[in-house]
């Protein structure tokens, strides 16, 4: 749609962001206001942009924690072989169009402007959230690069996110842990029906994880919507040899060697069920689009650059070791700590900070109470008080100081830290991405 009273409104794609920022409500940035229970509005704007979603195959993935991992490794294997992929993942670390990338190349700003130019009487009249407009961005790219396939990783949730309005080749779902329970539920059976919301008619469905309090969920929605539905861990098996820096992987499927020593240059005490989840979706989509093991080892020496990963288990120097992950819920944590706490750093410094719309008292406790604390708080408004946080730590038996921003923090932990020490940077996707 082109606004002929407003022709090339946006000059520069700095103003398009500033505009972005301004007149969109951002969950991100504003928290549960920001947030549209229904698919509304995303599938007005599509319209108006022609419904570019419709022409698109793709891949669904929701899940509590390791989605973006897992997109991206599915992503990666797909680029591996020569096919144009796709990515759409949220949020952005640094940079607004980590969101929307294309065989690892970021959307290009002079598209964001077009975007902006030919819907900004769509978006004013629809007043869309910034994470609907997006969606409606990431589909109108891909369908405008004619890509072979696109894997898009939902929001907070599945049935009403703004991502549910594809029919994709398969739908995923990671797993499932206490997170965002004032928009999903406080169970995990409430969450997992909300996350189940992508599972679709005659489509497969894979699930990464067994768990006795949602299995059930996802076998019942997957018999009312005949699909066929396929939990990886019971087909897939990885055995991981972990160095510093990658993982060097032996992958089997049903009981059958696959791949014999894949070497991938990401590790992470999480990543093997990523790993297995994104390898189990492959085996789905085999037919359609099959795996040359060759040249999907050459690809994934570079994994991360050729996909742009970052933020996720993430060494940033050593002498001390400094080690930043983007966990940020209870569970996503607990296997982050329990990794840490097993490598037997003689001391360990921690630069931590969180939203404010968390309830991170279960989270605190998760926390080794021999560390040395950096509280702080990103700067974003939703960050929590570094001094509250600290109360809140107190309380918990974890002692520290403040700090008036993320990358003070973690300079004081730098300077204490011994060569021999760990400094850990996390508790929140904002607090990491002030750092890489």
């Amino acid at each position: 749609m082109q606004n002929s009273l407003n022709i090339l409104r946006f000059r520069k794609y700095s103003d398009v962001l500033a505009y972005f920022y301004a007149q969109l409500p951002m969950y991100q940035r504003q928290g549960i206001q920001a947030y549209k229970k229904d698919l509304t509005n995303t599938l007005a704007l599509l319209e108006a942009c022609g419904n570019p979603h419709l022409r698109l195959k793709t891949i669904h993935i929701a899940g509590t924690n390791g989605k973006g991992s897992t997109s991206h490794i599915i992503a990666g294997a797909l680029m591996s072989q020569g096919f144009k992929t796709g990515l759409y993942t949220s949020p952005h670390y640094r940079d607004f169009r980590e969101r929307i990338k294309i065989d690892g190349e970021l959307i290009p700003a002079w598209y964001v402007k077009k975007f902006a130019n030919q819907t900004v009487e769509a978006i004013e009249f629809i007043k869309p959230s910034y994470f609907e407009m997006t969606v409606a961005l990431a589909f109108s790219w891909f369908e405008f690069q004619k890509v072979d396939v696109a894997v898009i990783e939902t929001g907070l949730g599945g049935r009403l996110d703004s991502t549910n309005v594809i029919t994709p080749l398969v739908s995923v779902i990671t797993n499932i842990s206490y997170d965002h329970m004032n928009l999903l539920g406080n169970t995990l059976q409430e969450i997992a029906r909300e996350k189940a919301g992508i599972i679709k008619t005659k489509i497969p469905v894979v699930i990464g994880e067994r768990q006795s309090e949602t299995n059930e969920v996802f076998q019942w929605k997957a018999k009312i919507e005949k699909s066929d539905i396929i939990f990886a861990e019971d087909y897939i098996n990885i055995e991981p040899t972990y160095e510093k820096y990658g993982t060097t992987l032996q992958i089997s499927c049903d009981s059958e060697p696959w791949f014999s020593n894949l070497y991938i240059d990401i590790q992470g005490p999480y990543q093997t069920s990523n790993l297995a989840t994104a390898f189990c979706t492959l085996k789905v989509l085999e037919r359609e689009f099959p795996m040359d093991i060759p040249k999907l080892k050459r690809y994934f020496k570079e994994f991360t650059k050729n996909t742009k990963f970052i933020g996720r288990w993430q060494w940033l120097q050593k002498s001390p070791d400094v080690l930043v992950d983007s966990a940020h819920n209870e569970g996503g944590l607990t296997t982050v700590l329990n990794a840490i706490q097993k490598m037997n750093y003689p001391g360990i410094h921690v630069v931590i900070g969180f939203v404010n719309d968390k309830e991170i008292d279960k989270i605190l406790e998760l926390f080794p109470k021999d560390a040395v604390y950096y509280f702080c708080k990103a700067n974003i408004p939703r960050g929590l008080d570094a001094n509250e946080l600290c109360l809140k730590a107190k309380s918990k038996g974890l002692y520290g100081k403040t700090y008036s921003s993320v990358k003070r923090a973690l300079s004081a932990a730098r300077a204490k830290a011994e060569k021999e020490e760990l400094v850990f940077v996390g508790g929140s996707i904002f607090v990491v991405a002030e750092v890489i």
